[in-house]
């Protein structure tokens, strides 16, 4: 038989297409919906029983993470003397690792020579240390 003869191209358009103004043809109330419907509603202590990650979403992680939470800058080391020892060279040595820095950065100037441990360092704050007559020693480096 043609499409356009068949009854439901006559039946377009009417509002329930010959399926009667009741039930409609959804036949679904009986068990309350179907698919996920009612997991926010009726069906709630079921989700939260059956599926108890069903609602919210995952957390945005960062591509790699860093282990530096805390960084100082070479012109603040001057402000951390109060912090430093001195072994029995006479040479002053200032442990970031024991203040709780993880890096430290090249910017400013460097008055004293120090040694410093810390666990990562840039090139900039390196040279700069060196130039001034003193050394870094690198956290990593001591232990392995």
């Amino acid at each position: 038989m043609a499409t356009r003869l068949r009854k439901s191209r006559r039946q377009r358009g009417t509002r329930f297409c010959g399926w009667g103004q009741i039930g409609q043809h959804r036949a679904s109330g009986s068990r309350g919906g179907v698919g996920g419907a009612g997991k926010h509603k009726h069906f709630y202590i079921r989700t939260v029983i059956e599926e108890p990650d069903h609602f919210g979403h995952e957390q945005f992680h960062a591509m790699r993470k860093s282990d530096v939470s805390k960084w100082l800058n070479v012109k603040d080391l001057n402000q951390l003397m109060k912090h430093s020892k001195a072994n029995e060279d006479g040479k002053i040595i200032l442990d970031l690792d024991e203040l709780g820095y993880g890096k430290l950065l090249g910017v400013g100037q460097v008055d004293a020579a120090l040694t410093i441990k810390i666990k990562k360092v840039s090139k900039s704050a390196k040279d700069k240390i060196n130039q001034a007559g003193g050394e870094v020693l690198i956290s990593n480096e001591l232990t392995a």
